[in-house]
């Protein structure tokens, strides 16, 4: 596990710890949503009686921070840091695998099907305001296929029979062993916010 909390974060962390007046007091960190474009990195007050049993533990100099089980992989090169300013200072923390975990090939397939549409499909489907996510993997005899709905600007398109077959299916299939091919279950009758009519 690579966190990296800085000694000014630590600092001011330790600080508002002991404003708390609660023996043991400590931080847990965790990720909302974690490998969503929605991933949020959050930091609470930690009491003795709140720890989960198997978060994990980073012992720092002056505290101690519990993180999450499931956030770990999402925190790794994660930076907390605390800059000072005139105004007091801000506390920052950067966690660039928050939103696109890091997968393998031995990951679970949901988790590398996500993976590559977070990080490579819908950074060039943002750009006429659609998304895709996964719906489901279904395993049928020819192997897995992976169930995708799209949004935004993608559904109700006229193009998205090209997008779904010449990019999203070939880009998945070609990087995932197991896939085998993708669905469409969007509803594209509706089309409000087609990018193309």
């Amino acid at each position: 596990m690579n966190i990296t909390v800085t000694e000014t974060a630590e600092e001011y962390l330790k600080e508002l710890l002991s404003k708390q007046d609660v023996e043991g007091m400590a931080v847990r960190m965790f990720v909302t949503q974690p490998g969503t474009s929605y991933a949020e990195t959050c930091l609470a007050y930690c009491r003795p009686d709140e720890v989960i049993e198997d978060d994990e533990i980073l012992e720092l100099t002056q505290l101690r921070f519990y993180i999450e089980k499931n956030s770990v992989p999402y925190l790794d090169e994660a930076l907390v840091d605390f800059a000072k300013d005139r105004m007091g200072g801000q506390l920052t923390i950067k966690a660039p695998n928050a939103k696109v975990p890091k997968v393998s090939p031995d990951s679970p397939i949901s988790e590398q099907i996500n993976y590559i549409l977070y990080s490579e499909i819908n950074p060039g489907l943002a750009s006429h305001g659609g998304e895709v996510k996964l719906m489901e993997v279904v395993e049928e005899e020819e192997g897995n296929i992976a169930v995708l709905q799209f949004g935004g600007g993608c559904q109700g398109c006229s193009a998205v029979d090209m997008t779904l077959k010449d990019g999203v299916e070939k880009t998945l299939v070609e990087r995932i062993e197991t896939l085998v091919g993708v669905r469409d279950i969007t509803d594209h009758s509706v089309r409000d916010k087609a990018y193309y009519k």
